[in-house]
């Protein structure tokens, strides 16, 4: 248990604790002068524990407990650090999650929210498996639905488009196009356009270096003969004698050659006219797709290949209409099966909280959970429908909690009806419920005796110390009744130390504990009957 008067500096604990289990820094937080603040906390965690397990999952040894230390700048930055090791808030969060938790005006807001509700029933029920399973299932599905959608507007779009692909496939493969085919034709078409030019010029060539009379050829041989006969009187010339026979056996050749090229001429307007259409045909196709015929044969296998995946499309819609149908009748039978056994639960939990809540000094009060199915609109996905309701990650229910804290009055919901000190109670109530269930270490309740007093105090001082059976339960009150059923109690309150105001925290024992819970029953002026009333009451609860 945790006291002290008001404004002696309670808010900071709970502040402090935030901070440690991962919430939001703020240099508000830093104290006048100083540029920074720094926290630090112990925990002792069980080596079986979701927290262990959860820390070990991130490399880190909690054997001898978990060190947390976190500072917050003036500028904005902080640092965390886990077991002497730099950490980020996500992965603090993700392991003080299951350490601790705070009860007090964000659990009020929870509890007010029936999102909330439909979590603490399948906690309760141990429904958080199937849930799993379910919410697993649904986000399977959401890709798979989003693919669909895309595919089909992709089919209705890509009609237009594949006429294109296909008109231009056709003209390419039609084209039957051929490496530097380009360079043939054109020189062909040289060949055919000055064809006379050519036969005659070539003609002319053939007839001077083998044709005619006095014909190089003929010069050339009648050379060599001359020489051969004066290489009998000088040797030296004999090699002459050779080169001009060799030169005579090239020009021969070369004549022949000439000879065929001009006997190969062709002189054909037709043949002349198909091939301007052919180079014509080639140039366009290089304009457009790409400048060269290798750009042209690469766009056809691009197209073809564009083809092939625009004319697989129905193909994958079936294919993924089918995945989705099979998830489908694997989603809503496991929805079906998860609501089936949480209104089987319903009734069981909704007694069990009238019995809480009679423990807690509300025995009139009726409690009830109401069901009720997701809506949806005419746009939802059919695959997220079911029957006349919808489908989410939860499921295909939703719950709210409805209460009549009173006699003669309706069933309405909490956020209607439920009162400060009501909506603590029924936070304890359900704490009280899932307390087997909850796999936190620690509970912090702020606030819990907003709006009640007297006898009802007790009622809930009973039900924390029923709780410290399963967690470790921490404490802020103002009331004695409350603050009498703690193991520990520790004084909040504020001094002056050279100058600047501080808070501590004292464990309180013996005459120091009776003292303070007889300032928290007289006020300011404590009694000798404050003081044996204080005496009392603790007394009876160590017995």
């Amino acid at each position: 248990m945790l006291t002290g008067e008001t404004g002696a500096g309670k808010s900071i604990v709970i502040n402090a604790v935030n901070l440690i289990l991962g919430g939001r820094a703020s240099p508000e937080l830093i104290r006048s002068a100083e540029e920074t603040a720094e926290l630090e906390a112990l925990f002792d965690v069980p080596p079986e524990s979701v927290a262990a397990k959860t820390a070990r999952q991130r490399g880190i040894d909690v054997s001898d407990g978990l060190l947390v230390r976190r500072t917050i700048q003036r500028n904005g930055r902080n640092k965390i650090y886990i077991n002497g090791r730099l950490g980020t808030s996500q992965m603090l969060s993700s392991i003080n999650l299951h350490l601790a938790s705070i009860a007090g005006q964000h659990a009020h807001q929870n509890l007010l929210n029936p999102d909330y509700h439909l979590l603490v029933l399948d906690q309760s029920a141990g429904l958080m498996s199937l849930r799993g399973e379910v919410g697993d299932c649904y986000q399977e599905m959401l890709p798979l639905i989003r693919g669909l959608a895309a595919l089909r507007r992709k089919l209705i779009e890509q009609s237009e488009y594949r006429e294109l692909l296909e008109f231009q496939y056709k003209e390419i493969e039609q084209a039957d196009v051929k490496p530097g085919e380009d360079q043939e034709v054109e020189q062909e078409l040289q060949r055919l356009k000055h064809a006379e030019r050519l036969y005659e010029t070539v003609g002319s060539c053939v007839d001077r270096l083998y044709g005619s009379k006095g014909a190089l050829v003929e010069r050339l041989i009648a050379t060599g003969r001359e020489l051969e006969v004066v290489s009998k009187i000088d040797h030296a010339l004999g090699s002459l004698k050779d080169r001009v026979d060799t030169l005579s056996y090239e020009l021969e050749d070369v004549a022949q050659e000439l000879q065929k090229y001009v006997q190969g001429i062709v002189f054909d307007s037709e043949r002349l006219e198909a091939t301007e259409s052919r180079l014509d045909t080639l140039q366009r196709l290089k304009r457009k797709y790409g400048g060269s015929l290798d750009a042209v044969m690469e766009q056809g296998r691009e197209i073809k290949e564009a083809l092939r995946r625009v004319s697989s499309l129905p193909e994958e819609i079936v294919e993924t209409e089918t995945r989705l149908g099979a998830l489908y009748d694997k989603l809503t039978g496991q929805c079906q099966k998860l609501s089936e056994k949480r209104k089987e639960a319903a009734t069981h939990f909704a007694g069990k909280v009238q019995k809480e809540m009679v423990l807690l000094g509300m025995p009139k009060a009726r409690f009830e959970v109401r069901f009720k199915g997701v809506p949806f609109d005419e746009n939802a996905d059919p695959h997220l429908v079911l029957g006349t309701g919808g489908i989410e990650t939860t499921g295909m229910d939703r719950i709210e909690f409805l209460m009549a804290p009173n006699v003669g009055e309706d069933l309405r919901p909490l956020a209607q009806i439920a009162s400060g000190g009501e909506l603590s109670r029924m936070i304890l109530a359900l704490k009280a419920i899932l307390a087997t269930k909850e796999s936190v270490e620690t509970l912090i309740f702020d606030e819990v005796d907003a709006g009640i007093g007297g006898g009802v105090a007790e009622m809930v001082g009973k039900k924390l110390a029923s709780l410290a059976e399963f967690h470790q339960v921490l404490c802020i009150t103002h009331l004695p009744q409350i603050a009498q059923f703690g193991t520990h109690h520790f004084k909040i309150q504020k001094g002056v130390h050279r100058g600047r105001t501080c808070t501590t925290m004292t464990l309180l024992e013996g005459e120091a504990r009776v003292k303070e819970m007889a300032r928290m029953l007289a006020g300011v002026d404590i009694t000798a009957k404050a003081m044996a009333h204080a005496r009392e009451m603790i007394k009876g609860q160590a017995s």
